[in-house]
């Protein structure tokens, strides 16, 4: 009896030492079990509010409250990434620049891995010329890159909830603590992109085509680096996994028209799933920039939380000239993609209606040969042969 009352004791005291670590740089504390019960509250396995913890007797193990690392009032992630029973999550600080140096080391191994192992067999067996054969390597490399990104960012999405609560796309902005698995996939896409630019020199691309390039990898870097800067990384999930679902659509219609120039009915599915994604994006914008963070209490700046620019969306200025800027950019998307599908059926109608003079041209020849293949028709007012010859008149001897 008295070796029980004695374990009894040294648990109880064991339970009410364990502290209740917060997020990361915050001291220990050493409130005792109500207490931690009482601030943990509901959702932790424990007692509702307002009931009393359970009490703890001798020789009966007690669960312990679950550490984290999560801010005061922030929502707990679906999947939370657990290291040793403790939430840990992450923002973003100047090691990331490290990181992501590796990791675009490791991006141009994979992209090399791509072209030697894959577009190279294939280029062979289909003789391209030298502009199909960089348009070709281009395509193939950004089909396998948003082909993995789509699967990836809908992973993300999906585990972490912010597809089926749309809410948590601006409920307790900044997000400036991110799980790992989200902090991972952003700084894997800004290696990828960096690690586009010695790949302009490595792959010999055109002067031609640098410019158009160029532009393409700043904007994919501004989109993303903003999103992951001003914490609006949930946001950002959502629109990088509409763009990559178009992307990826395009390029691989441009290899199937590149291995058979007749097919173009992926041409038409990317059409119909550009239209849609561009609708959607610009909802979304609309949706948390507009009417989401407006509602949000104001966040102050706070350099030891990490918050170093959300809290200029306080500004109603700020707010609707980002909101502005995006307007005016997808309409401009939608304006060349309109001009250059206009300018796709002109072509095609105009070659539809070549073909067509042509074939009309063919049978009217063939036609014409066939009636001058028939007997003792008229031409000129002389009678030809059955073949096509005039018939010799006999020359009357004079008398």
């Amino acid at each position: 009896g008295g070796g029980g009352g004695g374990g009894g004791r040294a648990e109880a005291g064991r339970a009410q030492a364990a502290p209740a670590r917060g997020h990361r740089g915050a001291p220990r504390s050493s409130a005792g079990p109500g207490e931690v019960w009482a601030r943990l509250g509901p959702g932790h396995g424990l007692p509702p509010a307002g009931q009393e913890p359970p009490a703890l007797q001798p020789g009966v193990p007690h669960p312990q409250p679950r550490r984290h690392r999560l801010l005061p009032g922030a929502q707990r992630p679906h999947r939370p990434h657990v290291r040793d029973g403790e939430l840990v999550q992450y923002h973003y600080g100047l090691k990331d620049l490290v990181t992501i140096l590796f990791y675009i080391f490791i991006a141009i191994i994979l992209h090399a891995v791509v072209q030697e192992y894959a577009l190279d067999k294939i280029n062979r067996r289909l003789h391209l010329s030298k502009v199909k054969h960089s348009k070709f390597n281009e395509s193939g490399q950004l089909v396998a890159f948003h082909l993995t990104s789509v699967i990836w960012c809908l992973y993300v999405v999906v585990t972490e909830g912010y597809i089926s609560n749309p809410r948590s796309l601006w409920e307790n902005y900044p997000h400036v603590y991110l799980p790992y698995q989200v902090k991972f996939f952003y700084l894997c896409q800004l290696a990828y992109w960096l690690h586009a630019l010695p790949e302009l020199y490595f792959q010999k691309v055109r002067k031609e085509e640098i410019p158009r390039q160029l532009r393409c990898i700043t904007l994919y870097l501004l989109h993303i680096a903003g999103a992951y800067l001003l914490n609006l990384t949930r946001l950002g999930l959502i629109l990088l996994l509409l763009q990559y679902l178009a992307e990826f659509f395009f390029h691989m219609a441009r290899l199937v028209y590149f291995t058979d120039e007749n097919n173009e009915k992926l041409f038409n599915v990317w059409a119909v799933v550009f239209v849609v994604t561009r609708l959607f994006t610009l909802t979304l914008y609309i949706l948390v920039i507009g009417f989401g963070l407006p509602r949000v209490e104001s966040q102050a700046l706070d350099p030891e939380r990490g918050n170093f620019f959300s809290f200029l969306f306080n500004n109603i200025l700020f707010r609707m000239s980002v909101l502005l800027l995006v307007c005016l950019f997808q309409a401009s998307v939608m304006w060349r993609f309109i001009h250059f599908q206009l300018r796709r059926w002109r072509e095609y109608w105009h070659e539809q209606s070549s073909r067509k003079r042509a074939a009309a041209a063919a049978g009217s020849k063939q036609q014409s040969k066939l009636l001058k293949r028939d007997s003792g028709y008229h031409e000129n007012g002389v009678v030809k042969a059955e073949n096509g010859t005039s018939p010799r008149t006999k020359k009357l001897k004079s008398p």
